[in-house]
C-alpha cells in the first residue's frame, strides 16, 4: 500500500508540476487562443436548486408584475397609442384616409413563389441544447434521404427567450450568443467587431441599410453622385413574440433587445413591436399575437387583426396564428372545462378569421405534438377552429412529457386526434419514471432545500427521548411543541395558496390539506426513525460506550466484504466484454435525446474563413465583409464526438400538408 500510495503522489506531484510549467513558458497570446477554444455557454437553470438568486428574482417580478403594473402599464397599450400619435403629433407621411400599419404589418414575402420558413419556441436555457437547434437553422440545407429541408428565409420564434428572468445579462447570454456562433451577423463574419450587433436601432429599416434599403431607392441622385447599385437583401429575417417570462420586467428588455437592434447573430430583426402580422406567398398570413401574463390579447391589439382580416384578407386566403401559449391544452389539463375560452382570441379566430384560420402554432410547453381536426360529416362548427392545433416549444429548454395530454380531444366544441407526438406517449411515460431516481440526482440542492423546511417543522420536538407512534408524535407537536406548530400552520397556508387559483375555495382547501398532511406524516416518521435509530445504537453500544470512529470502522468492514467478491475489471475479463455491452445495449431502451456538452473549433468553417479572408485581402469579392448566410459552413463550433453532432442526428418526426380552400387540389 505505501508504495502504490508513493506512485500516486508521485504522478499528481509531476501532472502539477508539468501544469505549472506549460502555464509559465506559454505567452499570453497562446493561452488566450486555448482558452477561446471552446464556446462560452452558459449551464442550464436549476430551477429545483433553491440556490438561485436568480429564481427568487423571478418570483419577485411575477408578483409585482401581475398585481401592480400589468393592467396599469401594459406596454402593448402604450405600442397601439404610439401607432397612431408620435409626439402628440400625426406622422407627416401618413396620408388621410391611410391606416398607419407600418409598424405591425410586413410584406416582405408576400410576392413570392414560396418560402421556407422555421418556427420554434423556449430557446431560454440557452447554452448546448439551444446552439444545437440553432446550429440546424443555419445550415444552407440538410439533406434527410428524400428530403432536402432548405434554411428557413423566415425564422419564428415564440416567446420566452431568456430564463429565469429577462435580463440584459441572460439575453445576451442565453440568446445571442448560442446564436451568434451558429451564424454570424455582417459585423462579426469580417475583420471588423460586433459592435454593431448591439446597436440601438431607432428606427428600424425593413432590411439591412447597408445592403439594400427599398424606402430609400426610389430616390433621384444628382449625375456627379449615381445612385449605388445595390442587391437585395436576401439574408433571412427574424420575428418573435415574447412569452410569459419576457413579461415578467413588463416587456423592458424585449423592446430593448428585440424591437430596437437589429440582429440575431446572422438573422436580421425588422420587428419593432411585440406583436405583428406578416404577409406570405399564395395568399397566407402570419398573425403573432402577444399574450402577455394574462393569457389573452389586448382591446387594441384585437382591433388590428380584426380590421386587418377584414380588409386584406381574403376570401380564400389562410391564416396562421402564432402564440405562445397553447390555450387548447393548457386550458384542458389544469381543469377540464372546454367553455372557459380566452375571450378575445376566441372571438378572433371563431368569429372574425372563422375558416381562414387553417394552423395554429405554440410553444410554452417544451415537446413537440400535433393534434388534427377530425371532420364529422359536415356542419358549421367544423369551420370555426383550425385544422391543425402545432406545439413546438423544442428550442432548447428542458423536455416536458407527452403522455399527460393523450386524452385531449376536444377543444371548442371541435374533436381532435392527436397525429403526432414526440417523444411519443410510451416513451415519455418511461422517462417520466426516470425521474424517480435522476430528479434527485440532477436536483441534490432540492433535497437539502426541503430537508431544512421537514427539520423546521420538527426541530422544537428533539429529544423525545421516548419512543411512540406517528399520531402521538403529532399530538405532542399540539399542545408542546410551538415553534413546529407554527411552522406547520405557515406550510399548510403555503399549500392552499399554490393550488391552481381557478379551482373553487373549497377544492383549493382540501388539496391544499392533503398535500400538507403527506408532509407532515413523511417528516414525522423521518423524526420517528431517527429516534429509533439513536436508541438502537444506545442498546447495541455504539453510542456513549464505544470509542472514537465505531461507526466508520463498521461501514468499512462492509466495504471490504463487498470489494472482495470482485471488482469491474475482473467482472469484464470474465464476461469478455460482454458485461459492459449488454447492459449499455439494454439501457438503449430509456435513451434520453443527447445534446451535446463538448464542442470543438469547426475545421470546415475555420477553412471557409481562412478562404474568405485571403479573397478579400486580393479583393476578389464584391463586397468588404461577406454575409454569413452565404457562407457553405455558417456555424462556428461542432460537436467534439461526431455521433453527436446535430447533423448527423436529426431526423424527420411529423410531415403534413394543408392545402388552400375553394381551389383545385392540383393548385
Amino acid at each position: 500500500m505505501h508504495a502504490l500510495y508513493s506512485l500516486w503522489a508521485t504522478f499528481i506531484g509531476l501532472y502539477i508540476a508539468n501544469c505549472i510549467a506549460e502555464r509559465l513558458t506559454a505567452s499570453g497570446e497562446e493561452y488566450e487562443k486555448n482558452k477561446i477554444m471552446k464556446p462560452d455557454f452558459l449551464e442550464m437553470v436549476p430551477w429545483y436548486s433553491g440556490t438561485s438568486v436568480d429564481l427568487y428574482k423571478t418570483v419577485f417580478n411575477i408578483v409585482v408584475s401581475v398585481n401592480f403594473f400589468l393592467g396599469r402599464f401594459d406596454m402593448r397599450v402604450l405600442q397601439a397609442a404610439a401607432m397612431n400619435r408620435v409626439g402628440g403629433r400625426v406622422p407627416k407621411n401618413r396620408r388621410k384616409g391611410q391606416d398607419d400599419d407600418g409598424d405591425f404589418l410586413y410584406e416582405l414575402h408576400g410576392e413570392k413563389k414560396e418560402l421556407w420558413f422555421d418556427f420554434m419556441a423556449d430557446t431560454g436555457d440557452g447554452g448546448n441544447s439551444t446552439y444545437t437547434v440553432a446550429r440546424l437553422l443555419a445550415q444552407p440545407r440538410i439533406e434527410l434521404g428524400k428530403h432536402t429541408l432548405n434554411r428557413g428565409e423566415l425564422l419564428l420564434i415564440g416567446g420566452d427567450i431568456a430564463y429565469p428572468n429577462p435580463s440584459q445579462y441572460t439575453y445576451e447570454s442565453r440568446l445571442f450568443r448560442p446564436f451568434e456562433y451558429a451564424l454570424q451577423s455582417r459585423s462579426c463574419a469580417g475583420q471588423g467587431s460586433c459592435a454593431e450587433q448591439a446597436r440601438m436601432a431607432v428606427d428600424k429599416p425593413k432590411a439591412p441599410p447597408e445592403v439594400s434599403d427599398p424606402s430609400k431607392q426610389g430616390r433621384k441622385r444628382s449625375k456627379k453622385h449615381p445612385p449605388k447599385q445595390v442587391k437585395p437583401y436576401e439574408g433571412p429575417r427574424c420575428f418573435l413574440i415574447p412569452g410569459n417570462h419576457d413579461w415578467f420586467d413588463g416587456l423592458h428588455n424585449f423592446m430593448g433587445h428585440i424591437c430596437h437592434r437589429s440582429w440575431l447573430g446572422g438573422w436580421f430583426m425588422p420587428q419593432r413591436k411585440s406583436y405583428f402580422a406578416l404577409k406570405l406567398p399564395k395568399g397566407w398570413w402570419l398573425f403573432g399575437l402577444d399574450l402577455a401574463l394574462h393569457g389573452d390579447i389586448d382591446v387594441y391589439q384585437f382591433q388590428f387583426f380584426s380590421k386587418l382580416a377584414r380588409k386584406r384578407v381574403g376570401e380564400r386566403d389562410s391564416v396562421i396564428v402564432m402564440t405562445h401559449q397553447p390555450d387548447w391544452l393548457l386550458d384542458w389539463y389544469e381543469d377540464g372545462d372546454q367553455h372557459n375560452y380566452k375571450h378575445n382570441i376566441s372571438d378572433l379566430i371563431c368569429n372574425i378569421l372563422k375558416r381562414k384560420c387553417r394552423l395554429r402554432i405554440a410553444g410554452d410547453i417544451h415537446h413537440y405534438m400535433r393534434h388534427e381536426r377530425v371532420n364529422s360529416g359536415g356542419g358549421s362548427d367544423e369551420l370555426i377552429y383550425p385544422q391543425h392545433l402545432l406545439v413546438n416549444g423544442c428550442g432548447g429548454a428542458f423536455l416536458h412529457p407527452t403522455h399527460v395530454f393523450r386524452n385531449f380531444s376536444k377543444s371548442h366544441g371541435v374533436s381532435y386526434e392527436c397525429k403526432q407526438a414526440y417523444p411519443t406517449f410510451e416513451k415519455s411515460r418511461k422517462l417520466a419514471w426516470r425521474n424517480i431516481s435522476h430528479f434527485r440526482k440532477q436536483n441534490w440542492q432540492f433535497d437539502f432545500i426541503g430537508g431544512i423546511l421537514y427539520f423546521i417543522l420538527v426541530f422544537s420536538m428533539f429529544p423525545r427521548c421516548e419512543l411512540g407512534t406517528v399520531w402521538s408524535a403529532f399530538m405532542y407537536m399540539v399542545h408542546h411543541s410551538y415553534v413546529s406548530l407554527g411552522g406547520s400552520v405557515l406550510f399548510l397556508m403555503a399549500s392552499i395558496a399554490f393550488t391552481p387559483s381557478k379551482r373553487s375555495w373549497t377544492t383549493r382547501i382540501v388539496i391544499g390539506f392533503c398535500h400538507f398532511s403527506a408532509h407532515l406524516v413523511v417528516d414525522l416518521i423521518l423524526l420517528w426513525l431517527f429516534e429509533l435509530g439513536v436508541e438502537t445504537f444506545v442498546q447495541i453500544g455504539l453510542l456513549e460506550s464505544s470509542e472514537y470512529h465505531s461507526l466508520y470502522r463498521s461501514l468499512e468492514s462492509m466495504l471490504i466484504q463487498t470489494a472482495s467478491n470482485g471488482n469491474r475489471t475482473s467482472l469484464e475479463q470474465w464476461t469478455f466484454g460482454l458485461y459492459p455491452a449488454c447492459i449499455k445495449y439494454v439501457m438503449t431502451a430509456f435513451d434520453v435525446p443527447e445534446v451535446p456538452e463538448d464542442w470543438q473549433l469547426d475545421p470546415q468553417w475555420k477553412q471557409e474563413s481562412e478562404e474568405l479572408r485571403q479573397r478579400r485581402e486580393f479583393g476578389e469579392q464584391e463586397y468588404p465583409e461577406e454575409l454569413s448566410y452565404r457562407r457553405e459552413f455558417p456555424s462556428k463550433w461542432r460537436a467534439a464526438a461526431s455521433y453527436q453532432d446535430p447533423l448527423d442526428t436529426v431526423r424527420i418526426i411529423d410531415h403534413f400538408v394543408i392545402r388552400q380552400q375553394n381551389i383545385r387540389p392540383n393548385s
